[in-house]
C-alpha cells in the first residue's frame, strides 16, 4: 500500500487554496490535511496536522512565507516548497537560504506541482527550470562578504565532502554523484547528511547554495 503524503497549504487567497486543493485531489498518494492563510498560523498547524510537505506562499499579511520557512528549518520540520507568482533572484535566493526544499512558480503545470510534491516528501531538491537558472547564475555575483564567510564554512568539510557539495550545487542526483566520485549512492547519501549536520544546514539545497556562494569567483 502506497504511503500517502500529508500537505498543508498557507497561502492568503482562499482561490489560489481552492485551486491547489482540487489539483492535488487527483493524486492518490496525496492528501491535503489542512490550510493556513499566514505564516504566523503555520508552526500550530504544522504541530496540529503533521504534514509531511508545507506548500508556502512568499507574501501575506502578517509573516511573510521566508519568515515561516526559516522557523520550520530551525525545528527540522517538514519540507516546504515556495509556491509564488515571483521568481526574481533575490526572492529565489531568500527562500533556499532560508530552508526551502524548493521554489515553484505559480503557474507551474499541475502534473509538475503534484511530482514536486512528491519529490519534497521524498528528500529530494525541486526547482523549476528558471528558478535553477537563477541559482546557477549567482555563482557570477562576485566575491563578497558572503562569499567569504561561506568559504569559511565550507572548508569545514572534508575535501570529499566538498567534491559531493559542489556536484549537489550542479544539480546532480545521488546516482550521478556516485558516477562521477567512483562512490556508492549509500556513500553519497552519507556524505550529504555529514555536511549537513557539520554545518547546520536543513537540507541539500541549502548546501548546494552555499557551495555555490563558496565557489563564486
Amino acid at each position: 500500500m502506497t504511503e500517502v503524503i500529508r500537505v498543508l497549504l498557507v497561502d492568503d487567497d482562499p482561490l489560489v487554496c481552492a485551486g491547489l486543493r482540487l489539483m492535488l485531489r487527483g493524486a492518490a498518494d496525496i492528501e491535503v490535511v489542512g490550510e493556513a492563510a499566514d505564516g504566523a498560523d503555520v508552526p500550530d498547524a504544522v504541530q496540529r496536522l503533521r504534514p509531511d510537505v508545507v506548500l508556502m506562499d512568499i507574501r501575506m499579511p502578517y509573516l511573510d512565507g521566508i519568515a515561516a520557512t526559516r522557523a520550520l528549518a530551525a525545528r527540522k520540520g517538514p519540507s516546504v516548497i515556495v509556491l509564488t507568482t515571483f521568481d526574481a533572484d533575490a526572492t529565489v535566493l531568500d527562500a533556499l537560504r532560508a530552508g526551502a526544499a524548493g521554489f515553484l512558480v505559480k503557474h507551474t503545470p499541475p502534473e509538475k506541482i503534484v511530482e514536486a510534491v512528491r519529490q519534497a516528501a521524498a528528500g529530494e531538491p525541486v526547482l523549476s527550470p528558471g528558478v535553477a537558472r537563477s541559482l546557477i547564475s549567482h555563482v557570477a555575483t562576485g566575491a563578497d562578504s558572503r562569499t567569504l564567510r561561506a568559504r569559511e564554512r565550507f572548508g569545514k568539510l572534508s575535501e570529499r565532502e566538498q567534491e559531493v557539495a559542489r556536484a549537489v550545487a550542479e544539480g546532480l542526483s545521488n546516482a550521478e554523484i556516485a558516477e562521477r566520485l567512483y562512490l556508492s549512492v549509500g556513500a553519497v547519501k552519507v556524505h550529504i547528511s555529514s555536511s549537513l549536520a557539520k554545518l547546520g544546514l536543513a537540507n541539500r539545497i541549502q548546501l548546494a547554495v552555499l557551495a555555490h556562494d563558496a565557489i563564486a569567483e
